[in-house]
């Protein structure tokens, strides 16, 4: 009876670890920096972000710090308007190595 609990115990921790690790991977596999020029003009300018850039934005949020490296869009992304926008949508920007 105790085996068996530590059996399932065990298979529980596993699915657990591996659907956190499929999580990850399917957040990363929609990373599309692309989605991100929906609020370059906002980003360049002074201007209020429109509802699609703040969704699209909100879509990209695991993938900022992968998208400041981003040869296209990453020296948007480290404009201080980047931030701007970022918090005008309620998106958390992180602080990236």
């Amino acid at each position: 009876m105790e085996s068996s609990l530590r059996f399932f115990t065990v298979a529980f921790m596993v699915l657990l670890l591996s659907a956190g690790h499929l999580q990850l991977t399917e957040a990363q596999s929609r990373c599309d920096s692309v989605e991100i020029s929906w609020c370059l003009q906002s980003i360049v300018t002074n201007m209020a972000p429109s509802r699609e850039c703040c969704r699209r934005l909100k879509g990209q949020e695991p993938c900022l710090c992968r998208e400041t490296r981003d040869p296209t869009f990453g020296a948007y992304l480290r404009l201080p308007g980047a931030r701007r926008v970022a918090t005008a949508c309620g998106v958390r920007f992180p602080k990236c190595n």
